[in-house]
Parts: C-alpha cells; structure tokens; sequence
C-alpha cells in the first residue's frame, strides 16, 4: 500500500538546507521514493504559516520509507539540515 512521506520546513540557512537537499534526493530514489513535490507554488487555506516549504514523496509501502528515513545514508544529509539550518515535521502516511 502507498505511503507518502510529507515533510514542511522552514529554511534559515539556504546554504546548509541545499546540502541535505542535494544529497537526500538520491537517498530516497534509491528506496523506491518518488516525488511528487518538492517546493512550488503554495496556499496556506487554514493554520498557521510557519512553514515555507513544502515535500511530499511516495513509497511503495511503509516498510521501505522507514528503511530510507533511518538509513545511515539519509541521516548523514539530514545533519546538514538538523545543524540549525531550519525547523522540519515529516509525517509518514499510508494511502488507504
């Protein structure tokens, strides 16, 4: 069953966002994870606007997005963005 990987952030530091953002694309190919969207055009219709950016990737089921989440691979990018450079949420869910 699909799993769609969201995340939104709030970028401080564009240099070091980029860093994790250059390498993380890779990493989730490499489960089977294929975006839908990374960044664009948005519209907050309700709640608050704290974030600026906005992510939504598709697995082929939870196991392999839970796999590439805590792979060695995609904690080494995620330090680049863990460092400081913003505030990130990431929810995983499954499509029904």
């Amino acid at each position: 069953m699909p799993v769609y990987w969201i995340a939104r952030a709030k970028i401080i530091d564009q240099e070091s966002y980029k860093k994790y953002a250059d390498k993380a694309g890779g990493i989730v190919e490499s489960f089977g994870g294929k975006f839908l969207t990374r960044g664009g055009n948005f519209k907050i219709m309700e709640g608050t606007d704290n974030f600026t950016r906005f992510v939504v990737a598709e697995f082929p089921n939870m196991e392999l997005a839970e796999e590439c989440f805590n792979s060695e691979a995609y904690k080494n990018a995620a330090k680049n963005r863990r460092n400081g450079s913003g505030e990130v949420e990431i929810v995983f869910v499954e499509s029904n």
